[in-house]
């Protein structure tokens, strides 16, 4: 569902990216973990569209992102789950989950939102799975942030997406709510098969919900693998890493970098 191969992206004289190699499965969940500026925010804007990399290979949900490509096309491919929750509070929680439905609608309904009862429907199942099918009236401005954020969960799930992409959807949640929300994303993509790539900061919660591990430091990838290989000094490498980590290839056929320092 999303292949990189060699992804190189610079702002300015400031290389952010240098040749990451990526890729993930349907119905796998991947965390991305890193310290701020280590690249995690850019690549995944990469994968949206958001950011348009200077070299390499990109293919999200069947598009190559290096080729020309509609914002449209992609949407129907590729969903996202904001930080902040980017939900309109005055509107009903249902027509919040709805929006997700606009990329799939012809030009006309979609200006007048004109949606189908298989929107409707769709909608009120994303809803569901999410735990929150009482809620499918109220204003959304009158939930909690993990109420919220599950509605940002059920709008990303009803553009029925290939992949989700999900920046630090639990930072400004309790440690309670926040896996309440990971779990729910986990559980709704795996029963789906959406590919998942989950930029967070806390490492419990990387090694409670993530099938796969990613560590990025100054912009190169430090780690691939599984959440039993997370050691103390694969977590050196991603939060105390070298200014320049050397690349090696593990038993595992996976692309991951040894730190040949930065243990003490």
């Amino acid at each position: 569902m999303i292949h990189t191969r060699q992804l190189r992206k610079s702002f300015g004289s400031n290389q952010v990216l240098h040749g990451i190699d990526l890729d993930v499965q349907p119905g796998e969940f991947v965390v991305m973990l890193g310290l701020s500026g280590a690249g995690k925010s850019t690549l995944l804007r990469c994968m949206n569209g958001l950011a348009r990399p200077d070299s390499g290979t990109l293919q999200v949900g069947g598009i190559d992102l290096m080729a020309r490509h509609s914002r449209r096309d992609l949407a129907r491919q590729a969903a996202m789950v904001f930080q902040h929750h980017n939900l309109v509070p005055r509107l009903s929680v249902l027509k919040n989950v709805l929006t997700g439905r606009l990329g799939a609608l012809p030009t006309l309904p979609s200006v007048f939102q004109l949606f189908r009862q298989a929107d409707l429907d769709l909608a009120r199942e994303c809803l569901d799975r999410v735990g929150l099918s009482h809620k499918v009236d109220e204003r959304t401005e009158a939930l909690s942030g993990g109420q919220m954020q599950r509605v940002g969960i059920a709008r990303a799930l009803a553009q029925q997406p290939k992949v989700i992409l999900a920046d630090e959807p639990v930072a400004s949640l309790d440690p309670k709510t926040a896996r309440t929300v990971l779990q729910y994303l986990r559980d709704a993509t795996r029963e789906l098969g959406i590919a998942v790539v989950c930029n967070l900061h806390q490492v419990d919660y990387a090694r409670e919900f993530g099938d796969r591990i990613v560590g990025l430091a100054h912009g190169r990838m430090v780690y691939d693998g599984t959440v039993e290989g997370l050691t103390e000094p694969a977590l050196q490498a991603i939060y105390h890493p070298l200014v320049h980590p050397e690349p090696s290839a593990k038993a595992d056929g996976r692309l991951q970098t040894s730190i040949i320092g930065g243990l003490s």
